[in-house]
């Protein structure tokens, strides 16, 4: 037999996050060219080679740029904002990207770059808090100098360009060369 017990909610910035996340579902905006997946799979479709942001990926990073920005308040305006910002920011560093952006033979839509370019995206929210309305574009061309980058971020060699000691060291060292690149300085603790 069950007892009753009281029922746990989660804290109002965790309860944010999962308002982000599940903006991914639920707008079926497309990120890339394809359709969003089903909730079970991953959060967003990148690119036309089946290349996924993962859930819990993104979650993660959401979880950082929430915790760190202290909100006390999670509304759906809140997760909605958050979500406009995630979704163009990925449309402008495809742009910027160009072709590499979700070819098999780049490390522009794995993992640790994805990571590294999301904590990009909340250092340049903070920066440029200006209207939504032409923010890709705007930011597209921020981004612009990625492409330059191309080389660097191919498979081959990868690991060996951007040499760490494991994968939170390489986001960091990803964020700052990508952050440098574009001109955008890294938001301190707690002003994401």
């Amino acid at each position: 037999m069950v007892s009753s017990t009281s029922v746990a909610y989660p804290a109002e910035d965790l309860l944010e996050r999962v308002r982000v996340i599940s903006r991914f579902y639920a707008e079926g905006d497309r990120i890339a060219a394809e359709e969003v997946p089903p909730e079970d799979e991953v959060a967003a479709f990148i690119s036309k080679q089946e290349k996924w942001i993962l859930q819990a990926e993104l979650f993660n990073e959401l979880h950082r740029w929430v915790s760190d920005a202290k909100v006390t308040e999670a509304t759906q305006a809140q997760a909605r904002k958050r979500y406009e910002v995630v979704r163009d920011f990925l449309k402008a560093a495809e742009r910027a990207w160009g072709d590499a952006w979700g070819h098999p033979g780049y490390m522009v839509t794995r993992p640790v770059t994805l990571k590294a370019m999301l904590r990009v995206c909340f250092d340049l929210a903070k920066a440029d808090a200006g209207e939504p309305e032409d923010r890709v574009q705007r930011w597209a061309k921020r981004l612009a100098p990625w492409e330059e980058l191309q080389r660097d971020f191919r498979v081959e060699g990868f690991y060996e360009r951007f040499p760490a000691k494991g994968q939170v060291e390489r986001v960091a060292l990803l964020r700052r060369e990508l952050g440098r690149r574009a001109g955008i300085e890294p938001a301190r603790k707690n002003e994401a």
